[in-house]
């Protein structure tokens, strides 16, 4: 038996034991069919990768298969719209991202407002940003780097993943923080930033944990600082941006949400099954390896989560004037 089967048997058999806390009506009634998880990114990034471990998990416990669905395009927003207007019973859902949170402020003529359409019912996981420079790079630490952006005034450049994006909101917050000025280059995803990182055609990238791990431990990139609040256990030698710049703090959340006026009960038994999945030791370490950290909460604590997000990010992309390309 290979590694990746006995690990999924390993996963499967945790779900299983798991359902005995579901309550027995809803267990028998919920779902009927299968259940769709839309993602509005590629397969294979990591929202791509989470979506599908928490996918696996739910199939086991329910008994119905939760067929992940990528419906890329417009920045998630495709997806967003698609399952606002499915039906609210719990068979299609959304794999909601910090992106959800940056695109109610910087698309202008949304066809919905997420916060009042959907139904939270669980946060998942937070991919942890990374300050990423050359390793040539003069400036060695944040409080070095500020400094050298003043005395070199319209020199420096930042990269993003795409305009709005959670690497480029996190790279506008820390030049307002800082009171620095940087030029926005976006890209179309994380790869082609990191790859000019790399080559020294752009200067610095708040970048994922996930893409960029590699490229530290190999030495390709510098990790000047992490955005989380506190320091990453994956990285306890990094400091934060938030030691030099307090209050700082930038972190892309992923969760699941449904329409809009979902039956409780229904929303209670995910939200059980999802933090079953959180607390299971092999989940956190399949996270880990990702460079994701599990985010575990109720309902309530996810909906505080995105209307924060939402009003934090607008007032950001409000004040550094962030339009579509």
């Amino acid at each position: 038996m290979n590694v990746h089967r006995r690990q999924f048997l390993q996963f499967g058999m945790a779900a299983v034991a798991a359902t005995a806390s579901l309550p027995a009506a809803w267990a028998q009634t919920y779902p009927t069919r299968p259940v769709r998880i839309i993602v509005g990114f590629p397969a294979g990034g990591a929202a791509d990768v989470v979506a599908r471990l928490m996918g696996q998990w739910l199939s086991l416990r329910f008994g119905q298969p939760f067929v992940i669905e990528n419906r890329v395009g417009a920045a998630s927003n495709i997806a967003t719209e698609a399952v606002i207007r499915a039906p609210a019973d719990g068979h299609t859902l959304l794999f909601a991202t910090a992106a959800n949170a940056t695109n109610a402020s910087f698309f202008a003529n949304l066809n919905f407002n997420f916060i009042s359409d959907v139904t939270p019912i669980a946060s998942i996981a937070d991919s942890p940003l990374v300050m990423l420079v050359n390793p040539a790079f003069s400036p060695k630490t944040v409080p070095e780097f500020i400094a050298y952006a003043k005395a070199n005034p319209d020199r420096l450049t930042f990269a993003s993943s795409g305009s709005g994006s959670p690497p480029h909101v996190a790279g506008e917050l820390f030049k307002m923080t800082a009171g620095i000025d940087m030029l926005h280059v976006p890209y179309r995803g994380d790869a082609p930033a990191i790859t000019d990182v790399i080559a020294g055609q752009v200067h610095v990238f708040f970048g994922t944990m996930g893409g960029s791990s590699e490229h530290i431990r190999a030495g390709r990139l510098r990790a000047m600082a992490v955005t989380t609040a506190a320091r990453l256990d994956a990285m306890p030698d990094i400091p934060t941006v938030g030691d030099v710049l307090p209050g700082y703090e930038a972190v892309s959340w992923q969760g699941l949400v449904a329409p809009k006026n979902m039956p409780a009960e229904i929303v209670g038994l995910l939200n059980t099954s999802i933090n079953a999945a959180l607390a299971d030791p092999k989940t956190k370490a399949r996270f880990a390896e990702l460079g994701v950290t599990v985010r575990r909460g109720a309902p309530i604590d996810f909906e505080k989560l995105i209307s924060d997000d939402t009003e934090k990010w607008a007032k950001v992309i409000k004040v550094a004037g962030i339009r579509p390309d």
